[in-house]
């Protein structure tokens, strides 16, 4: 069982790495202001070439190595790929959560650099998210519930909603769109993984707002992107949801 567990937590870092070098780039292309198109050029002017323009190609041109990978992406992308291995085990939602754990790292990355959350993202990943826990779900040994996960979707995508009605200025409507798909990888483990992940990534990001007001980095006013704060919260519900469950 050490063996496959070794295998199993081997494996999916490895992937996370590989996928991980592909966040920069698609990081770059959209980190643009949202009235603006995404960006077809790399930083020195080089057109995206290849099927995918830009997405999984080479650079715009040999040897441009303004948009190559940093090691911070894949690095994030591996340790996250990692925990949720050793955490969920050869559990069928693990293949879900090794598939949208790099959207988790292209949407935080897009968020620290432009404050935004596109909606290219974000939507399409709540709508694929939900048909992937549907196919776990009737696999075996599935350790969550996708009417659980559909319900988390309702009441965290609800309750964020609420929250931007309530007060717009302190929250974006993209965090309320993220909120969809994280409410529905948390719902799948249940009701207390999913309120844990959502008060985790709360805490998370009033602690960091509060070293910036206490650095004098930021006032008490200043908007701090919240997504990844979200997702990190979510990672660390869906971990303690994974290593909890039972199938």
């Amino acid at each position: 069982m050490d063996a496959v567990w070794i295998t199993l937590v081997s494996a999916a870092a490895l992937w996370g790495a590989a996928v991980g070098r592909l966040v920069p780039r698609a990081a770059y292309r959209l980190s643009v202001a949202a009235d603006e198109p995404w960006r077809d050029r790399c930083p020195a002017g080089h057109p995206f070439a290849g099927p995918a323009r830009g997405w999984l190609g080479g650079p715009g041109r040999a040897g441009c190595a303004t948009t190559s990978a940093p090691l911070t992406a894949p690095l994030l992308t591996a340790l996250a790929c990692a925990a949720l291995a050793a955490a969920a085990g050869p559990r069928p939602e693990l293949l879900v959560w090794l598939l949208v754990a790099p959207f988790g790292t292209l949407l935080a990355w897009v968020d620290v650099r432009v404050h935004r959350l596109p909606d290219r993202l974000t939507l399409p990943l709540a709508g694929a998210l939900s048909l992937l826990l549907a196919v776990a779900a009737l696999l075996p040994y599935a350790a969550g519930s996708w009417v659980h996960a559909l319900l988390g979707a309702l009441v965290l995508g609800g309750g964020y909603l609420l929250l931007f009605l309530v007060h717009p200025d302190g929250m974006g409507f993209g965090d309320v769109k993220l909120a969809v798909p994280l409410g529905a990888a948390l719902g799948w483990y249940g009701w207390g993984v999913l309120f844990a992940g959502a008060f985790a990534g709360f805490l998370l990001g009033s602690l960091y707002g509060l070293g910036l007001v206490l650095t004098r980095r930021a006032g008490r006013g200043s908007a701090i992107p919240f997504g990844p704060f979200m997702l990190g919260g979510a990672l660390l519900g869906l971990l303690l949801g994974a290593f909890t469950a039972t199938p």
